[in-house]
C-alpha cells in the first residue's frame, strides 16, 4: 500500500525535529520545509526561527534523518500579513499577536496550500496540541504537556483543515522530545528556545520607530474623567495594563486602561479600573458546528481559562465574565475552550465595562 507523504514545517529547533523523527518513524514518507524569511539581526545572540542558522540547523536534521528538506523565500508574505500588520495595530491602539497572524496566514493558510498542491496527504508542525478524531469530525485539543500546550495559538486554523494536519508533540512532555532528540542523534537536541516574535530584537517599540509608515505623535495622558495628567510621545508606546514609563506623579499607581488612537489619548486609571465585565470579539474563527452559549474563555496565552457566556452574531461575539477579568486588550485573541476543546476564537475587538 502507498505510503501517505507529509510535509513537516521544520524551523530549525528541537519540537519541529522531533516531529519529523516521529512522522517517518511512523511510517510516513517525510519531507521537510523551512519557510526563509530574511530577516538578519546579526548583533543579537538569542536563538531565532527563521535565520541562516535556523535553515542549516533543519537541513542537518534532515540529512540525520535521511529525509528531503526544501527552502521557501516567505519574506514578502511575512511582511506583508504579519509585520506590517503589527505596525498597523500598534499604530492604532491596539496589542497584536504576530505569532497568531504567522500561523493564520502563513503556516496553516500558505504553506498547508502549498502542502496540498505537491500531493501531500498531511501538514505538520511542532506545536503542542491535538487534533483528536471524533463521531462527528475532528477537533483541535490541548497537548498533554499544559505547560508548552500552544492549543491558543492555533484557533485560527478552518475547521476543514484540522483532518489534513498532525501534531505529533501532541502526546509528549517537553523534556521527553528533549531525549527523544538526542537518542535519535539530533543535532539540535540542546538547541534553546527561540524566542516568541522572529523579527524583533529586544524593543517593539524601536522597531516600529524604524518604519517608514509609523507616525508618533505626542499627546494627552487623561484620566477617565478626562483631567490631563501628562504628556506621552505616541500611542505605540502603551498597552493595557501598563505602569512603567507613564511620567506621573499620583498618590498610587497609576495603569493603561484605555487607548483612543483616533484622539491620540492615553487613558489611566486605577487597578480597579483595569477590570471588565466582558469583551466584544471579531473575526470569529469556529472549530465546532455550532458555539455553546457557556464555555470557558482565554483572553491572553499566559491567562488562565474563566467561565464566560457567549451571544454570538455570526462572525462577532459578545462575551460576559462569570467575574471580572484585568487587562483585556484590544487586538488580541480571546479563545474558548469546552474541556480540552478549542471551539475557536477571535480577535478582541473592545472590553464591556
Amino acid at each position: 500500500m502507498e505510503r501517505k507523504k507529509v510535509l513537516v514545517a521544520m524551523s530549525g529547533g528541537v519540537d519541529s525535529s522531533v516531529a519529523a523523527y516521529l512522522l517517518k518513524k511512523q511510517g510516513y514518507e517525510t519531507v521537510g520545509m523551512t519557510m526563509c524569511f530574511g530577516i538578519q539581526i546579526d548583533h543579537s545572540s538569542k536563538q531565532r526561527c527563521c535565520g541562516t542558522e535556523a535553515i542549516n540547523d533543519a537541513r542537518q536534521v534532515c540529512s540525520v534523518l535521511g529525509i528531503p528538506h526544501y527552502v521557501s523565500d516567505y519574506s514578502k508574505p511575512l511582511k506583508e500579513k504579519v509585520i506590517n500588520r503589527f505596525i498597523r495595530s500598534y499604530l492604532s491602539g491596539k496589542t497584536p499577536n504576530p505569532c497568531m497572524d504567522c500561523n493564520r496566514y502563513l503556516k496553516f493558510e500558505m504553506l498547508l496550500d502549498y502542502a496540498k498542491y505537491l500531493g501531500f496527504d498531511y501538514f505538520a508542525t511542532g506545536h503542542y496540541a491535538k487534533i483528536l478524531k471524533t463521531g462527528s469530525g475532528y477537533v483541535l485539543a490541548k497537548a498533554k504537556d499544559v505547560k508548552k500546550d500552544q492549543s491558543y495559538f492555533l484557533y485560527v486554523i478552518k475547521k476543514e483543515n484540522l483532518s489534513r494536519i498532525k501534531f505529533p508533540l501532541g502526546d509528549y512532555q517537553k523534556a521527553d522530545i528533549r531525549k527523544i532528540a538526542e537518542d535519535a542523534g539530533l543535532p539540535v537536541a540542546q538547541k534553546e528556545e527561540s524566542q516568541d516574535i522572529c523579527f524583533l530584537d529586544d524593543n517593539y517599540r524601536d522597531f516600529i520607530k524604524t518604519a517608514k509608515s509609523a507616525q508618533m505623535l505626542p499627546g494627552l495622558v487623561i484620566d477617565k474623567k478626562g483631567n490631563v495628567l501628562g504628556e506621552h510621545q505616541g500611542v505605540a508606546n502603551f498597552t493595557i495594563g501598563q505602569r512603567k514609563g507613564l511620567c506621573i506623579s499620583f498618590n498610587e499607581p497609576l495603569f493603561v486602561i484605555n487607548i483612543d488612537a483616533v484622539k491620540n489619548l492615553i487613558i489611566v486609571g486605577t487597578k480597579d479600573d483595569l477590570k471588565a465585565g466582558g469583551l466584544v470579539l471579531k473575526d470569529i474563527n469556529l472549530l465546532v458546528d455550532k458555539m455553546p452559549h457557556e464555555a470557558n474563555v482565554k483572553i491572553r496565552y499566559q491567562a488562565s481559562e474563566t467561565p464566560c457566556s457567549i451571544k454570538m452574531f455570526k462572525r462577532i461575539a459578545r462575551v460576559i465574565f462569570d467575574k471580572p477579568q484585568e487587562s483585556v486588550s484590544p487586538g488580541q485573541s480571546a479563545v474558548f475552550y469546552e474541556g480540552d476543546v478549542v471551539l475557536g476564537g477571535g480577535i478582541i475587538s473592545n472590553k464591556i465595562i
